[in-house]
This record gives structure tokens, sequence and C-alpha cells, in this order.
């Protein structure tokens, strides 16, 4: 009986586009909005929801394949750049924990000192000013 069901609606499946990263993403934002829906009680989240679902049900059943293979690739371009920020920010915030970064008053250039050494004399590798900061 499972077996029949399961032949069934892959035979359905035939030609359409199924899932792929857009609409795990997808699926993932529809049960967060439904968890803050359960919190919040609130209209906009559940019609919200419904729309995403919808949407994430229209793309699986597709049969325009070249459509949803480039909006999946724009998603995924959109990931990576937003991935790639975090990344930066990630970096940034653990050399300011680690370092105090000074900018040279001669040339502007950054110049990175390890934190908790007192006062230090800083030389500028790029115009050789040489300035003194706390550390």
């Amino acid at each position: 009986m499972m077996r029949e069901w399961k032949e069934k609606l892959q035979r359905f499946m035939i030609g359409r586009y199924g899932t792929d990263q857009l609409a795990r993403f997808l699926s993932g934002c529809i049960l967060v909005l439904l968890i803050l829906n359960l919190f919040i009680r609130d209209r906009i989240l559940y019609w919200l929801a419904l729309a995403l679902l919808s949407y994430c049900y229209f793309r699986m059943f597709s049969k325009n394949i070249s459509a949803r293979l480039r909006e999946n690739a724009v998603y995924l371009r959109w990931r990576s750049q937003v991935t790639e920020k975090l990344k930066k920010w990630k970096a940034q915030a653990v050399q300011a924990w680690k370092y105090h970064i000074y900018r040279c008053p001669g040339c502007g250039q950054k110049i990175r000192i390890p934190r908790g050494r007192g006062k230090v004399s800083i030389h500028c590798p790029k115009c050789h000013t040489d300035f003194i900061r706390r550390s």
C-alpha cells in the first residue's frame, strides 16, 4: 500500500523541479514564522507563512526547470555575499578583541598593534612616520 503511494508520487514528480537550497531556506523561514505566530498571534505572520508555503510548493511542482534554476542561482549568490560579509565582520571582531588598530597620522595607513603593551612607539611601514599610542 505504502509502496504504491511512493511509486505514484515518483511518477507525479517526473519532469518537475523538486527541492533545492532555496526551497530548504523557504521551509526554514516558514517554520520560524509559524513558531513566532504561536507566541505573537499575528495574522500577518500566518498569511506570510502561507504565501511562502504556496510559493515553495509552486517551485517544487514547477515544470519550468530553467526558471527555477535561475531563481536558485540568484539565491545562492545572495547567500554567498551575506556569508562573506558575516565572515568579514567576525574576523574584524576577533582582530578588535586582540589588537588595537591605529591610523598613521601622516598617510592614513592602518597599523595593527597587540593589546596590553602599554605606551608604544609605532613606526609606519609606508611613510616611516613615528608616533606614540597606548595599546
